[in-house]
């Protein structure tokens, strides 16, 4: 780990951090039947509906093909819809889906709020939520070094 800089340290620390979020977040959300990636595609799903499969494989952290099978199992448990018009196949919330979110949501927006407020001053997060959208919005627009 020597020949690593301040930089890769602070990456592999975000990483660490996010990935044991997802863990506890999972273990948190089970008491709904539900996992982070499902209770995200849920939001994502709220917030914007009705929307394409593409359309919300875009907003998520799962893949083209993690999103489509993913669908299928919130629409066999009754939490979505998907309603044909012609070519387009739009998603949406099934009143079993919202119903879910109207109980999980506040209580996973506590147990998240409390991962950093137990730990984090309200001005360290302030900067520390500074920092991370200015990092998100430079990786939108990074480019790839050439092969």
């Amino acid at each position: 780990m020597r020949n690593n800089t301040l930089a890769s340290l602070t990456w592999l620390r975000l990483i660490r951090f996010a990935n044991q979020s997802n863990q506890l977040s999972n273990e948190f959300l089970n008491r709904f039947g539900l996992t982070s990636a499902q209770f995200d595609v849920l939001v994502q799903i709220q917030t914007y509906q009705p929307l394409t499969q593409m359309e919300l494989a875009k907003r998520v952290t799962v893949t083209q093909g993690g999103i489509s099978r993913m669908l299928s199992r919130l629409e066999k448990e009754g939490y979505v819809t998907r309603t044909q018009e012609w070519k387009q196949k739009t998603i949406s919330l099934s009143s079993k889906g919202t119903q879910v979110l109207e109980k999980a949501m506040p209580e996973q927006l506590a147990f998240q709020t409390s991962l950093f407020e137990d730990t984090l001053t309200k001005e360290e997060l302030k900067s520390l939520y500074a920092m991370l959208t200015r990092l998100h919005k430079s990786s939108e627009t990074k480019e790839l070094p050439p092969k």
